[in-house]
């Protein structure tokens, strides 16, 4: 009996269970059966692969303290994804099962949802949108519960998420007006205030209205129940208040995170620290509290990951001290510790840059800046500045090696003999003592080597065996290498291991060539046939080392190699002046460094320079003079300039400094815009003579290499490509660091060896031929004549695309040129018919208007003809 029982209980059960799960019946039942399925099975599920996802998302991304923080924790990725894909497997996941919610558990039933839980499973599918960064169908998902589900618990969390949606879709006007509708008319508290009011505040930073943003940021810092965003909030008003310079206000925003310690990330904590210390103000604050206070940020043990920004903000602290010797320390230390953080290493190797080149230390710069580039992100504007100052220092490096090369050499000279011989005797016996001591240090090196016990190198080696054999984890090796490599950068004597010390190495080496000679890699290299190579190269190898000592420890010898010749010293004199020019133009006009430019030109003055350099210098000198505020200089070197140089053009700009004679005809880019007109009009003659005129009188002056240029073209145009080849050269060796003198040497390298090539080609591999009229330049008259009749019969020909041009060949000869024919015989044929004339009514022929004489020529052979003016050896092949 107690079985039938069960068993109708059984079938009783699942017949309700049956009937509730139709979503077509609107019973208590079917609904609560459906209700309880969406939340705690398919929605559960769908929630945990959000968080999943969003865990990931935060961890992905990388706050970047330098500047300021977005509200939301994500970034946006640029990158297309096709219909069906998806950035994240979670959101992909938390997706699937709202969709599932919705068409397995979804009941609607006469036009409305029976179902309590489909609001949140369309919120879980706008969510999962969302942090998969597809804003449109996310959004589609958010009104779709504005529109069907009005009364739903969540809709005040649903509107947030759509103008958050909003503004990711670049809405934030719209955004910011609804979210403040949505603020004044409902009663909002708790998470969803802070949510609203953090929504709120990111739109008024995206349309830069940051004082707005501090009073939602307020709001939002006061009601989150999540700490981490808590520090956001205040982390963001903090930096905000600094842009506004309230720091005050600030600091006590970056103290209410410091005050949540380890209830938030440690990054929140640390960088509130050094954005605070960034408002220390030495003048109002005790600096030795200050110092202890920095000196406890670096020793404590928990922020040793932060210990890059740390030391920068150390480095920094001591550079503004003006402690440049430690804040090199710190700056240094900061370098050295494993970061992910690329802008504080851009930011660290700029600084280092920086300070080498105040000191005019040029090539460390050079090499710091190198260094800055390789941690930017190229095409960046920071990037190009960078960039465009170390090439502007390659021209400050080579111009300060050969003055301070010059300037010793000079100085060295002008000493008396004994001067001289005792500087180069106290030279030369520090190198004695610098080789002795390395000699000594190799010695010992080796000695150490040789007394460690065998046992020691084996029981390494079987150590290293064990390990590889027992198949430890590859992290093991790597630190493994890691050490042997921190011994060969120590030379730590404590290394059994011969190959790890670099001083036994290249001990070895010496002695092995000492006692055996340079040996080729071969089987029995110790065999006696190589002993005469071997005692020859060892006396040789004893006699070349005793050579070199005597050289190089003997004064005399640095004696000898100072210049005596007066013209010799004359020369290097007169380089060493031109470099300190060039200096001076480049620290006032590519760094704006006036000082040192100021100084460079008053050392070349002092320095007896050539005439070309005197006056430029004195006017460069007068405009840093006003620039610095050095007034009385200022006059002085104007009265100097007015009453030494009354003609010249800069005595003119200081007399009329209203004329802006800069833009008038008489200034080097007029007269260079003149010139140019001239050289595109074939005028090379005139265009050679005055460019000579003006590099003459424009000495020193930066105009120089363009007229030289200008110069070298209309040459090559005019006398050909010997004439071009050797201007262009002068100008590459000349000018090395200009733009002009890099562009010749660019023709030099890419364009000289197709330019040079005088071979004709044939005329069956030509596809352009040209008809040559050629008169001697004294008929000027008859050319003119010549082109209009030209031009008329030209115009008379309908089945070619005709045209004509008068060329320059060389200073005698003229061509009138017929361009556009097609073969070498339709371009004679077409000559032949200008020469035949034309029949009258009657067929008789009139007089031609065209009979001089003609040779036919393909464009590219006419092109070598006119590069190389090798015309006469054109015509006898044809």
């Amino acid at each position: 009996m107690k079985t039938y029982y069960k068993i109708i209980l059984l079938l009783f059960c699942a017949s309700m269970l049956t009937q509730s799960c139709s979503r077509k019946k609107d019973k208590f039942i079917n609904r609560q059966f459906h209700a309880l399925g969406t939340k705690y099975n398919v929605l559960y599920n769908g929630n945990i692969a959000l968080i999943r996802g969003i865990d990931g998302v935060n961890n992905e991304f990388t706050e970047n303290f330098w500047e300021l923080l977005p509200v939301e924790r994500m970034s946006v990725s640029e990158d297309i994804f096709l219909p069906g894909q998806t950035k994240n497997a979670d959101f992909e996941r938390a997706e699937e099962k709202a969709i599932k919610a919705i068409q397995t558990h979804g009941m609607n039933i006469g036009g409305k949802e029976k179902n309590p839980q489909i609001d949140e499973a369309y919120l879980l599918l706008g969510q999962a949108r969302y942090f998969d960064q597809r804003f449109v169908p996310a959004m589609a998902a958010f009104n779709n519960i504005l529109n069907k589900y009005p009364t739903s618990d969540k809709i005040n969390q649903v509107k947030i998420w759509r103008e958050k949606t909003s503004m990711r879709l670049d809405n934030n006007v719209g955004a910011i007006e609804k979210l403040t509708r949505l603020l004044k008319e409902e009663d909002i508290e708790g998470q969803d205030l802070a949510d609203a009011s953090a929504a709120l505040a990111q739109a008024y930073l995206n349309t830069k209205s940051k004082d707005s943003a501090l009073a939602q940021l307020t709001i939002a810092a006061e009601n989150t129940e999540v700490k981490r965003e808590k520090a956001r909030y205040h982390f963001i008003k903090g930096q905000i208040y600094n842009e506004f310079g309230k720091k005050d206000s600030a600091n006590m925003e970056f103290d209410a995170i410091i005050d949540m310690h380890r209830q938030i990330p440690r990054s929140f904590y640390i960088n509130a620290h050094i954005e605070k210390s960034n408002n220390f103000e030495a003048s109002d604050g005790n600096e030795i509290e200050f110092e202890d206070y920095l000196a406890e940020l670096e020793e404590n043990r928990e922020n040793r990951p932060f210990l890059d920004k740390i030391y920068y903000r150390i480095a920094e602290y001591h550079r503004h001290k003006m402690s440049d010797s430690i804040a090199e320390v710190y700056y240094n230390k900061s370098l050295r510790k494993t970061s992910s953080d690329k802008y504080l290493r851009s930011l660290n190797y700029e600084t280092l840059g920086n300070m080498y080149f105040d000191k005019n230390i040029y090539k460390i710069a050079g090499a710091y800046y190198d260094s800055t580039m390789t941690a930017m992100v190229e095409n960046t504007k920071l990037y190009r500045i960078i960039k465009k100052k170390r090439e502007n220092l390659d021209d400050v490096i080579y111009y300060e090696g050969i003055a301070q090369t010059n300037d010793s050499i000079l100085r060295m000279v002008s000493l008396p003999k004994a001067e001289q011989l005792a500087i180069y005797t106290q030279f030369a016996e520090d190198q004695r003592l610098k080789a002795l001591e390395a000699k000594k240090e190799q010695e010992a090196a080796l000695e150490r080597q040789k007394n460690q016990p065998i046992a020691t190198n084996k029981l390494d080696q079987r150590k290293s065996q064990n390990l590889r054999s027992v198949g430890g984890p590859p992290d093991m090796s790597k630190n493994f290498q890691s050490k042997g490599n921190q011994v060969i950068s120590n030379n730590n004597s404590k290394s059994s291991f011969y190959f790890y010390n670099q001083t036994t190495v290249a001990y070895g080496k010496n002695e092995f060539l000492k006692l055996w000679g340079n040996r080729k890699l071969q089987d029995n290299w110790r065999l006696s046939s190589e002993r005469a190579s071997l005692v020859n190269t060892v006396k040789n190898d004893s006699l070349m080392d005793t050579a070199t000592e005597d050289t190089r420890f003997d004064p005399e010898t640095y004696l000898a190699s100072l210049p005596t010749e007066q013209k010799e010293l004359d020369s290097i004199a007169k380089e060493r002046n031109f470099a300190y020019y060039q200096l001076g133009i480049i620290y006032k006009e590519k760094f704006k460094e006036l000082e040192l430019s100021k100084t460079r030109f008053e050392d070349l003055l002092e320095n007896n320079p050539e005439d070309r350099l005197i006056l430029p210098s004195k006017y460069n000198l007068y405009r840093l003079y006003v620039e610095l505020g050095l007034n009385r200089k200022a006059e002085a070197m104007k009265t100097t300039i007015i009453n030494e140089y009354p003609d010249s053009r800069y005595a003119e700009i200081l007399l009329n400094p209203q004329s802006e004679l800069s833009k008038d005809e008489n200034s080097p880019e007029a007269i260079y815009t003149k010139l140019y007109k001239q050289f595109e009009n074939e005028e090379y003659a005139a265009v050679i003579k005055e460019a000579e005129a003006q590099i003459k009188r424009l000495e020193g002056d930066d105009f120089v290499p363009k007229f030289e240029i200008l110069k070298a073209s209309a040459k090559g145009r005019l006398y050909g490509f010997e004439a071009y080849k050797e201007g262009i050269n002068y100008i590459a060796l000349t000018y090395v660091n200009t733009e002009e003198g890099k562009k010749a040497q660019d023709i030099i390298t890419n364009a000289f060896p197709v330019l040079a090539k005088k071979e004709f080609v044939a005329d069956d591999d030509a596809e352009n031929f040209n008809v040559i009229f050629q008169f001697e330049n004294n008929e000027e008259e008859d050319v003119e004549a010549f082109i209009k009749t030209l031009d008329e019969e030209v115009a008379k020909v309908e089945y070619f695309d005709l045209s004509t041009s008068k060329d320059v060949y060389d200073e005698n000869t003229t061509f009138v040129v017929v361009h556009g024919l097609k073969s070498i015989g339709g371009a004679k044929g077409f000559a032949e018919l200008l020469k035949s004339g034309e029949k009258d009514k009657r067929g008789r022929i009139v007089k031609p208007k065209i009979t001089r004489p003609y040779f036919a020529i393909s464009s590219a052979n006419y092109a070598i003809i006119q590069r190389h003016k090798n015309l006469n050896a054109y015509l006898e092949l044809q």
